[in-house]
């Protein structure tokens, strides 16, 4: 008897790679004393930054076509996807995918377990806290490095990735759960003051053969391109 909605919470708790923030705060003008201080103080002081690119970000359950999703998902569940609550669609937005597929007659030769994952994050231009662009290339820092950070993770191997964006690097490792070997593919990609990852893992579950590591990072690499030119199309 199959448990895979318990294996899939299970998997999820675990394999997902965070959604890290960047946080910061603004700082105090300089003060001093008398009129002169006064004077010097005015708005015209505070430093410029140029303006973000982008000012909005697509639909994260449409950022990569349905087409993509049942490649990469054969037996997906919805391919619609479902969505993560954002307080600021504009600024961030997940979505998600999952599917089982049994193999051979009554799934007697186990199930193709897959999950996926989009994550899209945009950052305007603050005086405070630096050009979008700049924080965006912070927070794309942070999620290569909590890629590469996972727990339990094995034969970790981080690279950069080519033609995605203004600049991507894949992160991929294994994972053990439950007694299943799980492949997971990362690719974490910047555009100009936004950033895309995309999560890609999968198993063989009851017996059913390992899936290809290659294949599927190669499947999520052209699902950060799609994404990518998403971002792109929606600020035009």
């Amino acid at each position: 008897m199959h448990r895979s909605a318990k294996r899939l919470a299970s998997y999820l708790a675990c394999a997902a790679v965070p959604v890290m923030l960047v946080a910061g705060c603004s700082d105090d003008s300089e003060k001093g004393s008398g009129d002169t201080a006064s004077k010097s103080a005015s708005p015209s002081s505070s430093p410029k930054v140029a303006p973000g690119k982008f000012k909005k970000l697509p639909d994260p359950c449409t950022a990569i076509t349905k087409d993509r999703v049942k490649k990469m998902l054969p037996a997906v569940k919805d391919e619609s996807g479902e969505e993560g609550k954002s307080s600021d669609t504009s600024a961030h937005g997940t979505c998600t995918w999952s599917s089982e597929e049994r193999q051979g007659k009554g799934g007697i030769n186990g199930t193709q377990f897959r999950w996926l994952a989009v994550n899209l994050q945009r950052y305007d231009s603050d005086p405070a806290l630096g050009s979008g662009e700049k924080r965006a290339t912070g927070f794309y820092n942070k999620q290569v490095d909590a890629a590469k950070g996972t727990k339990d993770a094995k034969n970790v191997k981080s690279e950069p990735a080519k033609g995605i964006g203004d600049g991507a690097t894949t992160v991929t490792y294994d994972l053990k759960k439950d007694g299943n070997d799980f492949k997971n593919q990362t690719v974490i990609a910047r555009t100009a003051n936004a950033v895309v990852t995309i999560n890609f893992n999968g198993a063989g579950l009851a017996g059913a053969k390992a899936p290809d590591g290659k294949e599927m990072l190669a499947d999520a690499e052209e699902a950060a391109k799609q994404a990518v030119y998403e971002i792109n199309k929606v600020n035009k």
